[in-house]
């Protein structure tokens, strides 16, 4: 078995940037599909701050229509092929549910798995333990197309957590070190607004769990019923609800707008911590 090394990039609390391939995700569907907008958008990522950059080719969001296999590595293959060409300046991530997608991913030099299904391909935790990377495990109640119709819990804070931490062991009885797991509650991906908040305020229990947590909830339908804004119009609102998050405990925050969520962090640990 290999080993997973730590997730060397990770120095908490820190920026993910989302670098998005896709025509239709919600907030900046196909403004990056072109490999040479996509590497000027890494590059851009980068020098406002992000540790890490996520790629997806398939969007996610709610309502969203599976893409094939073969439709997602038409995406996803030219953009690597670009970033493997003009080496990206942050390590890179791969957002997909797809173990054949991770595995050309990680051929290109990712170090992260970012899976939205917490391993579901049979094929996606034995991958990521071959090969020694990185995965983060999320938490979603359904699928994209029908996930926000009627979502209901008993107590979403507990549940989110068990699930989590079933997934995590069963990363761990696949081979994957424990050290090379990140846990994800799902902001966003079968829950209401009143859910979302619940899990934002009740972090620490997916924190208490030992691994760094992510938080994605950038320019999301949670910061428009909180501000009464539109998703292109939720800047102040995302870096405030992910300020929350770190305050609760959160290790890393997956943003679409970099520099902004950055600098309050620098701002943020330099009141809290007494130092940027």
């Amino acid at each position: 078995m290999i080993v997973t090394p730590p997730l060397t990039w990770l120095d908490a609390p820190c920026v993910m940037g989302i670098l998005n391939v896709t025509p239709d995700s919600f907030s900046d569907g196909g403004a990056h599909v072109e490999p040479q907008v996509a590497i000027a958008r890494a590059r851009a990522m980068a020098a406002e701050g992000a540790v890490i950059l996520d790629v997806g080719a398939e969007s996610t969001r709610p309502g969203a229509y599976p893409v094939s296999e073969d439709v997602e590595i038409a995406r996803l293959t030219p953009v690597l092929a670009a970033l493997r060409d003009d080496p990206p300046p942050a390590p890179l991530s791969v957002d997909t549910r797809r173990a054949s997608v991770a595995a050309l991913a990680l051929d290109a030099g990712a170090v992260l798995v970012n899976d939205v299904t917490a391993g579901a391909d049979p094929a996606m935790l034995p991958l990521v333990a071959g090969r020694g990377v990185g995965i983060c495990l999320m938490h979603m109640r359904g699928e994209p197309l029908t996930m926000q119709d009627d979502p209901r819990y008993g107590d979403v804070v507990s549940e989110v957590t068990a699930f989590l931490e079933g997934r995590m062991a069963a990363a761990v009885s696949a081979g994957v070190s424990e050290q090379a797991i990140i846990l994800d509650p799902g902001i966003g991906f079968g829950k209401s607004a009143a859910h979302n908040v619940a899990l934002l305020r009740g972090l620490g229990a997916i924190v208490a769990l030992g691994r760094p947590v992510l938080v994605g909830v950038s320019r999301k339908g949670v910061v428009g019923v909180l501000t009464g804004r539109e998703a292109g119009d939720r800047l102040a609102g995302s870096v405030g609800a992910g300020l929350a998050a770190v305050e609760n405990g959160a290790a890393v925050l997956r943003v679409h707008d970099v520099g902004a969520t950055v600098d309050a962090l620098r701002a943020f640990a330099g009141v809290r911590g007494g130092g940027a």
